[in-house]
């Protein structure tokens, strides 16, 4: 069922009585090349990422393009405000408020896993406000079952437990090393980026752990939540050919909600953006730079 019969309507009106917004934490690119009259580029990262992790590809993509780039944290993520509240629809309307607060009728949007449901949705329910958006390496279908792994991620990251008399340094290898006996060594690398030590002496993750824990099923719902119609501006969905986050098999009953949508495949697993930057920010720069 590609969208909500009337029954689900009434479910979904009384879902959305509880979006109200949160103010995004947000870092800003531009350069000589800025046009600040056009529509800009929002950037939302996925499941335990943040604004920091794309320093890189903001800054080299923005010197393909001539948008204004904003790089946000998501809701639960970096500095953007911990709340209990924390699903696609309410991503969505997070950005949907910050486009409105920076002064622009509509933007660009990417986002990667997390962030990409979330552009989805967005597109889905404010079509007004996106001029076109990029999705990368996750689908509006299913998702894989990786949803049990992150489970046991948050909650290896809910049990960790480091003296506060310990250095950041000490803290951190203290945290590695009992985080590396239940995730494997590379995604260790990529949530301790989240350990952080206040200045009172406590550690710290910069994401909501439990707030994501609770919620994190409902990354597993999305077209539960659809009752617009199809999106119809551009749409490109970049994926890697090593990731279980995008079927090839469900293309045609994506396009049947984005029809004009392209689909890229890149020699990566599920972080093409780190895994193919050049390659990425190629593709990305050219459809950006397509006329409409």
């Amino acid at each position: 069922m590609l969208f909500a019969t009337q029954p689900l309507k009434i479910w979904i009106r009384n879902f959305k009585t509880n979006l109200t917004p949160v103010k995004l934490a947000y870092n800003v690119y531009e350069g000589t090349n800025t046009d600040k009259t056009l529509p800009p580029l929002i950037v939302m990262h996925g499941l335990l990422g943040s604004k920091q992790n794309w320093r890189g590809i903001c800054r080299e993509l923005q010197t393909k393009i001539k948008q204004r780039i904003y790089a946000v944290d998501a809701r639960n993520h970096g500095e953007s405000p911990h709340i209990h509240a924390h699903s696609s629809a309410n991503l969505a309307e997070d950005v949907a408020e910050f486009i409105r607060q920076q002064g622009y009728a509509k933007a660009s949007v990417m986002g990667h896993s997390m962030g990409g449901r979330a552009m989805m949705y967005l597109a889905l329910q404010h079509p007004d406000l996106v001029e076109r958006g990029i999705i990368i390496d996750i689908s509006p279908i299913s998702v894989p079952r990786g949803i049990s792994d992150m489970e046991n991620i948050l909650l290896a990251m809910k049990n960790i437990s480091v003296p506060k008399e310990l250095s950041m340094a000490h803290g951190r290898r203290m945290a590695e090393k009992e985080l590396k006996t239940s995730i494997d060594p590379d995604t260790v690398s990529f949530i301790i980026l989240n350990f952080k030590k206040r200045k009172t002496g406590e550690f710290y993750w910069a994401c909501n752990v439990d707030a994501l824990l609770h919620n994190l099923r409902k990354f597993s719902e999305f077209m539960e939540h659809i009752d617009q119609k199809p999106f119809t501006k551009p749409m490109l969905f970049a994926c890697g050919k090593d990731s279980a986050f995008m079927d090839p098999g469900s293309w045609p009953e994506i396009k049947k909600i984005f029809p004009n949508s392209e689909l890229d495949w890149l020699d990566s697993g599920h972080m093409v953006h780190i895994e193919q930057p050049v390659k990425f920010v190629t593709i990305v720069g050219q459809f950006l730079n397509k006329p409409i």
